[in-house]
């Protein structure tokens, strides 16, 4: 009977000693999942946004700025001020054509100042 008192006294020291060292690797992961994080927040990264998430914040900024177009870009004249800017208008573009006319206008003007420059030198 002594002998197996031992034996139990003995299974619960190994529980103990196995139960610290888990603690300590517990402590231990704990440490190393903050210092990963805080790592990550030094070198400026962000959290990943699920697709859900960003697709919630797309469409808010989609009805945000349905929203002002609805007013012609003007804001509202209620208590609430909001800060939103209204779009610019979008310069119309040159045709082909024009472009060429432009190119062709500025080479006429460097070859008569080029002129000019061989006449007086």
């Amino acid at each position: 009977m002594a002998e197996l008192d031992r034996v139990v006294q003995q299974l619960r020291q190994e529980r103990d000693q196995v139960a610290r060292t888990l603690e300590q690797l517990d402590a231990a992961l704990a440490a190393l999942s903050v210092s990963a994080s805080r790592e990550v927040q030094i070198r400026g990264g962000r959290a990943k946004l699920s697709p859900a998430a960003r697709a919630r914040i797309a469409a808010a900024q989609r009805a945000r700025w349905a929203k002002v177009r609805a007013n012609g870009g003007q804001k509202k004249k209620s208590a609430s001020k909001t800060n939103v800017a209204s779009m610019p208008k979008k310069r119309p573009t040159l045709s082909a054509a024009a472009r060429k006319k432009i190119a062709a206008a500025q080479k006429a003007r460097w070859a008569k100042l080029k002129a000019a420059q061989k006449k007086s030198g």
